[in-house]
């Protein structure tokens, strides 16, 4: 059974950073495209960033240069590095493992960016 936990959300002011992490339990972490999406109150979920099992990444256009995705396969962990931080970030962040028709979610971490 896959399972994901995210942590690392919290209250961060415009400017600041934070880094969340999505821990993934079971067989085939290496083998997964790993996203992260956010949804912000009254919005749709959306895709943030997103890193392939051969490293390939792909980015939000609203966080290019200011987001990075990276992976940990020692520890089965998916990082999202947040840096210069928006009010327009806020939102519950989820990550998401995916490998063919099969997708796995996380409980979600809440992001807020305080101008």
């Amino acid at each position: 059974q896959v399972q994901l936990v995210e942590s690392g959300g919290g209250l961060v002011q415009a400017g600041g950073s934070l880094r969340l992490s999505c821990e993934i339990s079971g067989s085939g972490f290496s083998l997964f495209t790993i996203g992260w999406y956010r949804q912000a109150p009254g919005k749709q979920r959306e895709l943030v960033a997103e890193l392939t099992s051969d490293d390939n990444t792909n980015y939000a256009d609203s966080v290019k240069g200011r987001f990075t995705i990276e992976r940990d396969n020692a520890v089965s962990t998916v990082y999202l590095q947040m840096d210069s931080l928006k009010p327009d970030d806020t939102a519950v962040y989820y990550c998401n493992a995916k490998f063919w028709s099969t997708s796995y979610w996380g409980q979600g971490t809440q992001v807020t960016v305080s101008s």
